[in-house]
């Protein structure tokens, strides 16, 4: 379908952001006169006047070009065949490296600044808004190292740095696969199509695409384990220089996250594997086979029980099952729409996927490719989370404040996939469908929280082994890799002997210690969703100091303020005790 074919109240407004194309570049042309202005005040950061003038100016600019830059992305997201759209976006890509070079010097020279002068801005109340950058600037102090040192560090960050081009060259370019044979025809295997062909339900399609992807990978082992283990002691090499104790408190410390967090979601998990081997069993059971692979894990064991709600209805269903978070909160949810803040219908040209953006000086936006499937009803809950997040956030914090981090991100969004999840176990009366829902709640324990602590594992290992001294061979990395996946699958799936090779595929081993996050995410957000669905008043607690809070401080000690304290056992007590209470109801019914 194409897109003038679409009704106008399945489309976002983006007039709401940026009114014109007129207005489009009066903005782009203001931003555009101010860089050289903004460079000026390189040198003069060590006078009070210069410094809060440079900081106010540089926020000035920065929402104005924030807005034109998320405002030229989505116009061009709506479809990728508008020449004028995709001419706009590339215009504001390059305006984006030219604001960056000429305000590189900020956080540089304010870090540079000696006799209190930084710590006297950061109490000056002229400052206030700016203070959380300022702290951020002074807190990195300690780890900025002499101009000499730091000259050489940035000479060899591509030499540094190039095992991850590598490994991207090997996963997108240079690996080849033997094809998979289905229903009698030969079907292309790729990293991409994997996934798919492993949730086939014909074991033999799904047990080729296990063998022939893993022996791929075999075939180059050797290459991935030497850059890999490179990859890993630039890692620490960087820590030491930087004067960290290792990689993870080098990796952790950008978010402000305690390392107690990362250990803690390890222990934690190592703690309550049972009910996931209980889990596992089911499965072999539900499957009825005589022994369990690793090829079977991703198959669905309950038939497809779609819920095929029209997207109005869908909308409907979200605003009651979200409606323990208040009228208010219900209220912005049905704005949001009724008034042109989400993009519905796939068309052609269009992104695909799912996303919510925004700019500060505009709400917040959500785009989709809605479909009447159950997947696409959480999705709309999942992105509405972002969205409302980010709207919170814009209305309470000053734009230096208002961005939250990576580490919390996910957190509204699965919140509110949780609450979705909740009411339909209460409400939905069909046991297939409950069936179904459970299944998929189970599996999504699987696969993020449970799965992503296994990799955390593995990283840490790893570069623990690489400070101790002791080799990273192929031996090392795929005997770390496989006790770890016995230990996590248990005694009912056959760890298959390849499994040990998984590892090399997993790119963000490459960006160290970034995949916790996804485990401590879900958590999080279990936790404050059992928090919504059992304490009173927590709602406003969630509101005023999550919702609301924005990047005014640390994301680990926002989550605290908002009684969810990662280095604590109690959210993976509710997080576990959430998956219990599905896999009990799961059993009930299979």
């Amino acid at each position: 379908m194409k897109r003038n074919e679409i009704a106008d109240k399945y489309k976002w407004n983006l007039k709401d952001m940026v009114a014109s194309e007129k207005e489009f570049e009066k903005l782009f042309a203001e931003v555009e006169a101010k860089l050289p202005t903004l460079e000026a005040y390189k040198g003069k950061l060590g006078e009070r006047s210069s410094a809060l003038e440079c900081l106010k100016l540089f926020c000035a600019v920065s929402e104005k070009f924030e807005l034109i830059y998320v405002y030229s992305h989505m116009h061009m997201h709506e479809d990728f065949s508008d020449s004028a759209a995709v001419g706009a976006s590339n215009r504001t890509d390059a305006l984006a490296a030219r604001f960056s070079t000429a305000t590189s010097f900020l956080n540089s020279e304010l870090g540079s600044l000696g006799d209190g002068k930084l710590a006297a801005y950061i109490s000056d109340p002229a400052f206030g808004e700016y203070d959380f950058m300022l702290k951020e600037i002074e807190r990195n102090k300690a780890h900025i190292l002499s101009d000499r040192e730091e000259r050489l560090l940035a000479m060899g960050s591509e030499a540094l740095g190039v095992t991850s081009n590598v490994a991207h060259m090997l996963y997108d370019a240079d690996m080849k696969f033997e094809p998979v044979v289905k229903d009698g025809k030969k079907v292309e295997l790729t990293n991409e199509s994997y996934g798919e062909l492993l949730a086939d339900g014909d074991r033999e399609v799904r047990k080729s695409a296990f063998e022939n992807l893993y022996d791929g990978y075999i075939a180059h082992i050797n290459t991935f384990t030497a850059n890999y283990a490179g990859n890993v002691k630039a890692d620490n090499f960087y820590a030491k220089a930087r004067g960290f104790n290792d990689c993870l408190e080098k990796s952790l410390f950008g978010d402000d996250v305690p390392t107690a967090v990362y250990t803690n979601l390890i222990d934690a998990v190592n703690k309550n594997l049972a009910p996931l081997h209980r889990y596992i069993k089911l499965r072999k059971k539900l499957l009825g086979v005589d022994e369990q692979h690793m090829y079977d894990l991703y198959t669905p064991i309950v038939d497809n029980a779609e819920m095929k709600l029209p997207y109005e209805e869908a909308c409907e269903l979200v605003k009651t099952a979200l409606s323990p978070m208040g009228e208010e909160y219900v209220g912005l949810l049905d704005t949001a729409m009724k008034n042109g803040w989400i993009d519905v219908m796939p068309n052609e040209g269009k992104r695909g996927g799912a996303y919510s953006w925004s700019s500060y000086s505009a709400h917040p936006y959500v785009l989709l490719n809605y479909a009447p499937t159950t997947e696409d009803i959480f999705t709309l809950a999942h992105e509405l989370g972002h969205c409302m997040h980010s709207y919170y956030s814009q209305k309470s914090q000053p734009y230096a404040k208002w961005d939250y981090q990576i580490f919390v991100a996910e957190v509204a969004s699965i919140c509110n996939e949780t609450l979705l999840d909740d009411y339909l176990m209460k409400n939905v009366k069909d046991d297939k469908i409950k069936k179904y829902l459970l299944s998929l709640r189970l599996n999504r324990f699987r696969t993020t929280l449970f799965r992503q602590a296994m990799f955390a594992e593995f990283e840490y290992n790893a570069h623990k082994m690489d400070l101790e001294g002791k080799p990273l061979t192929v031996d090392s990395l795929c005997g770390l890799y496989l006790d770890l996946n016995k230990k996590y699958y248990g005694d009912d799936v056959v760890s298959d002997s390849r499994i040990a090779y998984e590892w090399s595929r997993i790119p963000h081993f490459y960006n160290a210690f970034y995949v916790y996050k996804y485990s401590t995410g879900m958590t999080a957000a279990t936790s404050v969703a059992r928090n919504i669905l059992t304490e009173k008043g927590y709602v406003d607690v969630y509101k005023d100091k999550f919702l609301k809070a924005g990047g005014h401080k640390s994301p680990y000690k926002i989550l605290c303020d908002a009684k969810v304290d990662l280095a604590t056992v109690k959210p993976y007590d509710d997080a576990f005790a959430f998956f219990n209470d599905a896999l009990d109801e799961f059993e009930k019914l299979a």
